[in-house]
């Protein structure tokens, strides 16, 4: 199929060509404090929603910009590393990275590679499918990607955003007049367990973010805490591996089977939510949010089919303990011992976690300091999400002390509570990518307004030469 793909890639081109309108140039790269042009925009993460905002802005014409991840070519994103499902959960016709181009959508590609046949007969797209798609695209459209380059911290200087980059070592200072932290899950806080089980020693525990040797696992007994889809697709991974035994710890009386992000994949929720009273969306989304992500069939049955597995529902962890070199766990029912324990406890907001926002973590704004919710809806949790701009710029807690913070724009799973869906999952993308990448060229052009207006007075290309005399003119 490669002749194929070949054939694609040039259809692909072929459709940019013909969609680039406006075509002109409209950015002139500013002067950096040592001497070297700044970037228009630096974006922090190339997973798919780095890689797609890349995209976007070429679109725009923002062409002065750079895309880093600190993870080697391949790796970038959950899909070879944590995300530990052998299918995407989304359906396969959903689109994302494409952007609307309809030959950059994943169905055209995985028939280019694989034919028609295969993609008819595929129920859901392989994760390891998904993750070379994404490579496709930040190929084939030309997004400027460094690989292990990470962000160290970002402070203001001279008008500009001053970012220092570890690579290869070495320490370096880039400027930009944006920056987009398309950084994922963790992006504005951390993996989050409970204190009891993070003071346990390393070998008896990990969080399912870290990289797992499951094979060590053969023969051991394992506890899950956690009833959510990467729970499950830990406990399968154990499982495949031979575990002895594998018990997977709920803390609801029932699992969480319903899977609201189906519920809201329409027009009207994912492009105008954000633009709702705060009313509406914290009361949107704390019930989406409060529900949890449910998780499909599929999942469950991967470990269901296990005689070894366990599902103890209704049973939260109160506490753990090293006890003759295993954890034992005491729940709100009783105390057992594992050989290994693996926590699926999602992640907690806190900016004071992230080294890069060091400069501003302390005055980013919360809901908490912008809404308070009816006493029935209050969850503490969620109040500790950033309270975005519509550009999805992050805003001031107390104005004037750091307001260089409206040039980073956040784009991860903290967004949510703004906007909805969006830097996080594949059935927002087409909406709000455009938002984002809209919100950072308006932010480009209005800092630009007053050399737009003198290039506009300035502007003197004639349309036509006239060759006679107009009618009435006087000699």
């Amino acid at each position: 199929m490669t002749n194929a793909l070949d054939q694609l890639e040039t259809q692909v081109r072929r459709d940019l060509a013909l969609i680039a309108h406006p075509r002109a140039r409209w950015l002139t790269p500013r002067k950096a404090p040592d001497g070297s042009d700044a970037l228009d925009v630096l974006i922090v993460g190339a997973g798919q929603c780095g890689v797609t905002t890349g995209f976007a802005l070429l679109r725009a014409r923002v062409d002065n910009l750079l895309v880093i991840d600190k993870a080697p070519y391949g790796a970038e994103g959950p899909w070879l590393t944590y995300a530990r499902m052998p299918t995407l959960r989304s359906p396969k016709d959903q689109t994302g990275p494409d952007l609307d181009v309809p030959s950059l959508t994943y169905q055209v590609w995985h028939e280019a590679k694989f034919g028609a046949a295969s993609w008819e007969q595929l129920r859901l797209i392989p994760t390891e499918l998904w993750n070379d798609y994404v490579l496709w695209v930040r190929r084939v459209t030309g997004v400027p990607v460094r690989n292990e380059v990470e962000l160290l911290r970002i402070a203001p200087e001279a008008g500009l955003l001053r970012a220092s980059l570890r690579e290869g070592g070495v320490e370096r200072q880039v400027y930009a007049r944006k920056i987009v932290l398309a950084t994922g899950q963790e992006g504005a806080g951390g993996w989050w367990m409970p204190d009891f089980v993070a003071a346990l020693p390393l070998r008896l525990r990990a969080h399912t973010c870290d990289a797992i040797d499951f094979a060590a696992l053969r023969g051991k007994t394992v506890f899950v805490l956690g009833a959510g889809a990467s729970a499950f697709d830990n406990a399968a991974a154990a499982l495949e591996a031979g575990a002895r035994e594998v018990h997977l710890f709920c803390r609801r009386v029932a699992p969480q089977v319903i899977q609201p992000y189906r519920w809201l994949t329409f027009a009207g929720f994912l492009q105008h939510l954000c633009e709702m009273d705060d009313v509406w969306r914290w009361r949107f989304m704390s019930h989406i949010l409060g529900l949890r992500e449910g998780f499909p069939q599929d999942t469950y049955d991967r470990c269901a089919r296990f005689p070894n597995f366990v599902l103890r529902v209704g049973e939260p962890w109160e506490s753990a303990r090293e006890s003759g070199g295993r954890a034992a766990v005491r729940s709100c029912k009783s105390e057992f011992t594992a050989d290994f324990l693996i926590t699926g406890t999602g992640v907690d907001m806190d900016f004071s976690l992230r080294p890069e926002l060091a400069a501003c973590a302390h005055n980013i704004a919360t809901w908490a300091d912008r809404y308070a919710p009816p006493i029935d809806e209050r969850d503490e949790r969620l109040a500790r999400f950033p309270y975005l701009g519509p550009d999805h710029a992050f805003q001031e807690k107390n104005a004037g002390r750091t307001p260089w913070i409206r040039d980073i724009h956040f784009f991860g799973i903290a967004a949510t509570m703004s906007f909805g869906p969006s830097g996080s999952s594949i059935n927002a993308m087409t909406t709000a990518v455009p938002r984002l990448a809209q919100g950072v060229t308006r932010g480009l052009f209005a800092g630009d307004l007053d050399s737009h207006w003198a290039a506009l007075k300035a502007y003197d290309v004639p349309q036509a030469i006239l060759q006679t005399k107009p009618s009435g003119a006087h000699s």
